[in-house]
């Protein structure tokens, strides 16, 4: 039985994990690389600032990453999900599945399930961009499941640029 329990937020966490090794003015560059830096990035996504958790957060954004872009199996995530489990909790309105995590896990254990929430709900949709240039990734909201980059003002400009320019210079050589 394939169980969604994941949330938009959940989702953004991911997308926003995805996308903390970004190349800025060609240098990549990462917001998570040291425990100082990526304290306020921790923070901002209600992830508890503590070491154990960022350093797994760093490993489960390598896994995430490699698993987007086809390079990993599903079954890279196992050690991230071994201290997760839903609990069901009954409310007025019927039930509700509750994520607990036992020890230093938790913004890696969300940001794995909203993976698999992602492949269940909107399966080839998280795609990293086409730009080889670019590390950033996205989520695809578009209809006809169409879109390629992280941004049509950079990622997508810059490319039609690039087709546009070597059109030219080609039609120019013959």
């Amino acid at each position: 039985m394939d169980l969604y329990t994941t949330t938009a937020a959940d989702e953004a966490l991911l997308l926003d994990l995805l996308n903390t090794t970004p190349v800025i003015d060609g240098v990549p560059t990462d917001a998570l690389a040291d425990f100082d830096t990526a304290a306020r990035w921790m923070q901002d996504h209600d992830i508890p600032v503590r070491e154990a958790e960022w350093t797994a957060l760093v490993s489960a954004r390598s896994t995430l990453q490699a698993l987007s872009r086809g390079e990993q199996s599903p079954t890279t995530l196992q050690p991230f999900l071994t201290a997760a489990r839903l609990d069901p909790v009954a409310q007025d309105d019927g039930v509700r599945w509750q994520l607990v995590v036992d020890g230093d896990t938790s913004g890696a254990v969300r940001a794995a399930l909203a993976w698999d929430g992602l492949r269940l709900t909107s399966p080839g949709r998280l795609r990293p961009c086409a730009n080889t240039e670019c590390q950033l990734f996205l989520i695809d909201r578009s209809k006809p499941n169409t879109a390629r980059w992280c941004s049509m003002a950079l990622c997508g400009n810059r490319m039609k640029a690039r087709r546009h320019y070597r059109r030219a210079r080609s039609s120019e050589e013959h």
